[in-house]
């Protein structure tokens, strides 16, 4: 085995969330997780937040709508956002694209 472990979506652990959005974990760990999202139009996550976690996203195609404690911020392609842990958020894709 080589000391380096390339990932992409091929070999990742693939799963869905909300019925019809696919995530891929390429890091999964308990002190840090990075994942790949396809979010098609229309579809949202559920407003929440996280305890300890803090989340950043970063737009590859598209653009999001993310709620971020009662203020929209929309994100073009290349942008990204923070989320600080405790903070309530939703990822909501308004866009006629994945």
């Amino acid at each position: 085995m080589s000391a380096v472990d390339i990932v992409d979506r091929s070999s990742a652990e693939h799963y869905v969330w909300g019925g019809v959005c696919d995530g891929w974990h390429f890091v999964k760990r308990q002190d840090m997780s990075v994942i790949a999202e396809r979010v098609p139009p229309g579809a949202r996550e559920t407003r929440h937040f996280h305890p300890t976690a803090r989340q950043f996203f970063y737009i590859l195609s598209g653009r999001a709508t993310i709620e971020i404690d009662g203020d929209r911020v929309v994100l073009e392609v290349g942008q990204g956002v923070e989320i600080a842990p405790g903070v309530a958020h939703q990822f909501i894709n308004d866009s006629p694209d994945d």
